[in-house]
């Protein structure tokens, strides 16, 4: 079995999608196509020893599409740009000219006089030269939609639109080039450039922002393909050789130093740092690595520097596996769209025969060519937007994509809607109801410190050279209290897992864990009642001693989101169980 990926052209509308995904599967070998269209494209599987993608794209192409491939190398970054310029000024100027033809035909709508109006826009001629350039020129792509369909012999909803507004501009320039026609049969000779113009305008705004929400969702695809680097530091023939990201090979030995992101997952195999994985975690306590450690590409390296040999590169890493799967949520289909899907498939035929009935059973009751003429055309108008068939993979995409850029993974649409059938909520702690950063939350001293602010600002200016988070956490909590300059520090030092020390005002400094301070031969017992409750509350203790003495301790929690118990108290007050899940 063989996936492939084809980057679409040519769909406009949710039938597009429907009929390019009905003309991949039909072809004799494809096992399984999905379209997405919220990023114009096919995911198919087909067998390889049947036919293959030039068949395949032959196929998209006899249906009226453009199709080219996709190399998987390349994910994410070949999503279809939405160009939104072009469009938005055929919306501005179709909307603007639909807006005069509606000035000056509203007296004749309403069938009296309006004293003062404007009636200079009733003018045929000038009705003509107006409405002209937003059929032929704004409303080009849907007569391009429908011819491209007819010839394939197929009918989208842009068929709809362009009988509907052709029908109404054509009768138009008919009654202007030989009003006396039917002035002669007794019929008024009306022009109704106002309704193919006005129609035209709606649409193609309907589709500027149908577009806008194609675009965002890509940009929440987007926002995942970039936080992975662009290059990687790699050892070949022992030379350290910056190359591609997607050049990088199993069994690549990399180089990471301080600071920089993880370019794809792997194996310690030489050196030692912290990492931040909250971006998979949550967690926002960098993970010590040493040899042997699994290490996770898009991950940022904090302190050290260290080799590691590649295991999983390309759209085999786990962020790679993360875009795939918003993609696919995006382009998976809900249970209840397979009913709009078989609907949009003979909606188009039966509202043609229901217009062409209208046609006739109105000619037969009144004889009136220009009543029943506007009688079909309206059946065709009203039926022109496709919400059936758009509104469902729409709210699917929109609603994915804004939950990625939220941090929520979707996995698929049939999940979406089974949605409402939730009765309990599993919940993380870290980074979900917390902030995700840790955050002094207690500060005590024993009773012989002379200054809790001059111990704090001795403390602060140690950890203020450390970058792990616990030592941000402390120059944050200094900081809130007034302490703005921190003293210079000699001999600092950095022990991994235990803590820190330095010199500041000739007076030894140490900050860490009660084990390494008994280690170094440090009596913890003055505030061990402290520590024990601060520990019972799942708060990281960190001691503070001076000149070799316990002076004080600091207790260290991720703080509480705000909008947290809101949230909470907001799906209990739905009926639903909230359970918090948590290490």
């Amino acid at each position: 079995m063989t996936t492939a990926t084809l980057a679409l052209k040519g769909m406009s509308c949710a039938a597009c999608a429907n009929a390019v995904e009905t003309a991949i599967q039909q072809v004799p070998g494809v096992n399984h196509a999905r379209v997405n269209f919220a990023v114009e494209q096919a995911s198919i599987d087909y067998d390889e020893s049947r036919t293959n993608l030039t068949i395949i794209q032959t196929a998209v192409t006899k249906a009226g599409y453009g199709a080219t491939e996709v190399r998987q190398t390349s994910l994410g970054e070949n999503q279809a740009e939405h160009k939104q310029q072009p469009l938005l000024l055929r919306v501005v100027v179709s909307n603007a000219i639909g807006l005069l033809l509606i000035v000056g035909s509203m007296p004749i709508m309403l069938g009296m006089d309006i004293p003062g109006w404007p009636m200079i826009f009733h003018h045929a001629w000038l009705q003509l030269g107006l409405a002209t350039p937003v059929l032929f020129w704004c409303g080009q792509s849907f007569f391009v939609g429908a011819w491209k369909a007819f010839t394939h012999r197929t009918a989208t909803m842009n068929t709809l639109v362009a009988l509907g507004t052709g029908t109404a501009y054509i009768y138009s320039v008919f009654v202007t080039l030989f009003p006396t026609v039917l002035a002669n049969q007794g019929l008024t000779p009306e022009v109704y450039y106002e309704a193919a113009v006005v129609i035209i305008a709606l649409l193609l705004l309907g589709r500027y922002l149908e577009n806008r929400a194609k675009g965002q969702t890509s940009d929440a695809i987007r926002q995942l393909i970039g936080l992975q680097p662009r290059t990687a530091r790699v050892i070949r023939q022992d030379t350290e050789v910056a190359i591609s990201v997607a050049d990088v090979a199993i069994g690549d030995i990399i180089v990471v130093r301080p600071g920089e992101k993880i370019p794809v997952d792997g194996t310690v195999v030489a050196g030692s740092s912290t990492v931040d994985e909250s971006m998979v975690t949550g967690e926002s306590i960098p993970v010590y690595k040493r040899d042997g450690d699994p290490v996770i590409g898009a991950t940022i390296n904090k302190t050290g520097s260290f080799r590691f040999c590649a295991t999983r590169v390309g759209n085999d890493t786990l962020l790679d596996h993360f875009v795939l799967l918003v993609q696919a949520a995006q382009g998976s289909k809900a249970p209840i769209q397979k009913l709009a899907d078989r609907v949009t498939g003979v909606f188009v035929p039966v509202v043609v025969a229901i217009a062409l009935l209208t046609f006739v059973v109105w000619f037969n009751l009144t004889s009136n060519l220009t009543l029943s003429l506007i009688s079909a055309v309206g059946v065709l108008i009203i039926a022109c937007p496709c919400a059936l068939g758009l509104a469902t993979p729409t709210s699917i995409m929109v609603g994915t994509g804004q939950g990625a850029q939220n941090g929520i993974l979707i996995k698929d649409a049939e999940s979406l809607e089974q949605a409402h059938r939730l009765q309990t909520i599993v919940v993380d702690k870290t980074g979900t109801l917390t902030q995700g950063q840790p955050t002094v939350t207690d500060y005590a001293v024993c009773s012989t410190t002379r200054s809790q602010r001059l111990l704090l600002e001795l403390a602060a200016a140690v950890e203020n050279k450390s970058e792990h988070p616990l030592a941000t956490a402390v120059v944050n909590y200094a900081q809130a209290q007034g302490i703005e300059t921190l003293p210079e520090v000699d001999n600092f030092e950095a022990v991994v897992g235990s803590g820190v020390q330095g010199t500041v005002n000739h007076q030894r400094v140490h900050i860490g864990t009660e084990t390494w301070l008994n280690a170094l031969g440090i009596d913890t017992r003055s505030l061990q009642s402290e520590a024990q409750t601060w520990a019972a509350a799942a708060k990281t203790t960190i001691w503070i001693a001076l000149e070799g003495n316990v002076e004080g301790l600091l207790g260290i929690a991720d703080a509480l989101k705000p909008s947290a118990p809101g949230a909470v108290l907001g799906q209990q007050r739905l009926g639903l169980d909230v359970i918090m899940l948590t290490g």
